[in-house]
């Protein structure tokens, strides 16, 4: 099986995760700067068998598109040009970040540590990613 990659879109930085080759197992995989997005995802994709990209799609609480959107659509659409041969799709990643925060605090991590953007950018993703695998398993 392939794995699943996930995306939380930042304008200056971006947390990737991304399962395992099982699809079981969700875990953070880094933060890039967003300039360079679409090379490392070439590079990681060129080494990895990945079946599906989900994005982080940015909604408001109401359920509206939220100011990054303007952002996170053009990088969307260009992720479906370079991979028509995978599923490209998007997940709500409202309360993404919230999440992370509480994750971080929970896990006893240093006020210095969740300063760390980088940190809870990963940690996001992979917030995003296993979301988007417990719908999954409630569709089948």
């Amino acid at each position: 099986m392939a794995r699943i990659l996930a995306i939380d879109y930042g304008q200056k930085r971006t947390g990737l995760a991304v399962t395992d080759s099982m699809q079981l197992i969700a875990g953070a995989l880094d933060t890039v700067d967003t300039k360079d997005l679409e090379r490392y995802i070439l590079d990681y994709v060129s080494r990895e068998d990945v079946s599906t990209i989900v994005v982080g799609k940015p909604t408001q609480l109401n359920g509206e598109n939220s100011e990054n959107m303007k952002r996170v659509e053009p990088f969307f659409f260009r992720l479906k040009k370079l991979f028509p041969d995978k599923e490209v799709t998007y997940y709500d990643e409202r309360f993404t970040s919230v999440l992370a925060h509480q994750a971080m605090l929970q896990s006893g991590i240093g006020k210095k540590a969740r300063q760390n953007k980088a940190l809870v950018d990963k940690i996001s993703a992979t917030i995003i990613l296993e979301d988007f695998m417990q719908s999954r398993m409630l569709q089948r």
